[in-house]
């Protein structure tokens, strides 16, 4: 659940930055956006991991 609670913040903290790109072609937000969709990929595996291994577990 903590890694689904900070998969959350990583969006919320991109939200600005994603408006800042694509709404002012502002190219150093469009940096950012890329590092916190890299995160959020990084994330997703570990939640993705962590929802078969508690499944398997049962």
């Amino acid at each position: 659940m903590e890694s689904f609670k900070k998969l959350k913040e990583v969006i919320a903290a991109a939200e600005a930055d994603v408006a800042s790109f694509y709404g002012k072609g502002n190219k150093a937000a469009g940096t950012r956006v890329r590092n916190a969709m890299q995160a959020l990929k990084v994330l997703a595996t570990d939640i993705r991991k962590e929802v078969t291994e508690k499944k398997n577990a049962q």
